[in-house]
């Protein structure tokens, strides 16, 4: 137990020296904002969702929503912002500040800035979601003959060109052999050709005519 505590604060000090070092920090900074800001929610929402736990399920819908908005936001600020000393650092700061249940930072969001906005804006936001979405479901519906023939001309097109690949692999991996070991009858001949060679080399003695 006392070995686990302390492999586990090595680690801590080790990933926050690193986090925090002027050599990488850069680098760092934006990994750990991959995975405190995608990787821990998305585990941490799968076991919401296995326990059944309706305010861990809450707390994880306002974070996703939260993410989502923030996520649009940085989109088009991140090439600029992102040059800034720091930037994500104070990025991987409003994420934990945001997941976090003692400070509720996503809850805080939805219901003082989100949850105004789309309320003030539902109808019309409805109208387009719905409207999207019925205009998704007819294209599929009409066309869906045809996307199941694009598809299997796909699956085809790609089954030919692995199996040319594959004989192109094997064409040059058997040339490469017979170039690198020669045939049996190759090497009896070539043996054949140089013993004749050899034999019509000799001196032809008197004695035998």
């Amino acid at each position: 137990m006392r070995m686990a505590l302390l492999s586990s604060s090595l680690a801590s000090e080790v990933g926050i020296r690193l986090l925090f070092s002027p050599i990488g920090s850069r680098v760092f900074a934006r990994w750990a904002c991959v995975i405190g800001g995608l990787g821990f929610p998305v585990y941490s929402s799968f076991k919401a969702i296995e326990s059944k736990d309706k305010s861990e399920q809450e707390q994880w819908l306002c974070y996703w929503t939260a993410y989502g908005c923030f996520t649009t936001v940085e989109t088009l600020s991140d090439k600029l912002l992102s040059w800034f000393p720091g930037y994500y650092h104070a990025k991987l700061l409003v994420l934990i500040w945001l997941q976090l249940p003692l400070s509720n930072g996503a809850r805080h969001i939805l219901k003082s800035y989100l949850g105004p906005f789309l309320h003030k804006y539902e109808g019309l936001l409805d109208r387009i979601v719905n409207g999207t979405r019925t205009e998704i479901n007819t294209y599929f519906s009409v066309h869906l003959g045809e996307l199941k023939l694009l598809r299997v001309l796909i699956l085809r097109l790609a089954y030919r060109v692995f199996s040319m690949m594959g004989e192109a692999y094997h064409s040059i991996r058997n040339t490469n052999n017979q170039n690198i070991f020669p045939t049996e009858d190759a090497a009896l001949a070539e043996i054949a050709s140089e013993h004749e060679e050899s034999s019509s080399q000799l001196p032809v003695s008197d004695g035998f005519l």
